[in-house]
């Protein structure tokens, strides 16, 4: 998984719904900017927010940072928290140092992957432009990253008929062809996928089926 740009709705980000009083947490502790990314399995994460000034998010995306930002690598390799200044990896494209021209001088990076999480592990990158990240903030956004960790229990379930209609627009059919297949409406399928993604917080129909297979829906 990468850090991935934000996908703007206007002039703001495009964020699927976290608690808030938690990203108010993140935001007190991480001023200069911050991306989390939960339960992130082969494609998509199930949610992410970015408060990344945009600048930073479309410089890093059109250098393709992404492939050896250490921070990253850190993630996938490691958990727990620790200072961007104190990751020893290779910084080829000195992603560091061209963060610090926006405004994110100072770095926290945060890796949760539990037992039983098949793989699925979140993360957090975080930001200062003011001093390096105390002992204690580094264990609140660990703490606060856990805790997003887990799957809300207060999500609204999908309903049968919305999981056939995924099913089907996963397997490659169009909405004429669903809209056969279960004998009704193309606007009765329409109606049943866009619920999907409003109950999965997904943007696209492409992103909800991830979300769906990686919740074991599908």
């Amino acid at each position: 998984m990468t850090l991935r740009p934000a996908h703007r709705n206007g002039n703001s980000f495009d964020e699927m719904s976290l608690p808030q009083t938690l990203t108010d947490q993140i935001g007190l502790i991480s001023p200069a900017g911050f991306y989390v990314a939960l339960r992130v399995g082969f494609s998509f994460p199930e949610e992410e927010v970015n408060r990344l000034p945009e600048p930073w998010v479309e410089f890093y995306t059109t250098h393709g940072f992404v492939v050896d930002d250490p921070s990253l690598k850190w993630v996938y390799g490691n958990t727990g928290a620790t200072r961007a200044s104190d990751i020893t990896l290779p910084d080829p494209q000195q992603v560091r140092a061209h963060s610090r021209v926006f405004g994110l001088t100072f770095g926290a990076v945060v890796s949760v992957l539990l037992r039983n999480d098949m793989g699925k592990r979140s993360y957090g990158l975080f930001f200062r432009d003011d001093r390096e990240f105390t002992d204690a903030e580094l264990s609140s956004l660990l703490r606060i990253v856990t805790a997003l960790h887990a799957p809300r229990v207060d999500e609204p379930s999908l309903t049968a008929a919305e999981i056939e209609a995924l099913k089907l627009q996963a397997e490659g059919l169009r909405l004429k062809q669903i809209a056969g297949r279960l004998g009704i409406s193309e606007s009765a399928v329409k109606a049943r996928l866009n619920n999907v993604k409003r109950k999965l917080g997904a943007r696209t129909q492409s992103q909800a089926a991830s979300i769906a297979a990686a919740r074991r829906i599908l």
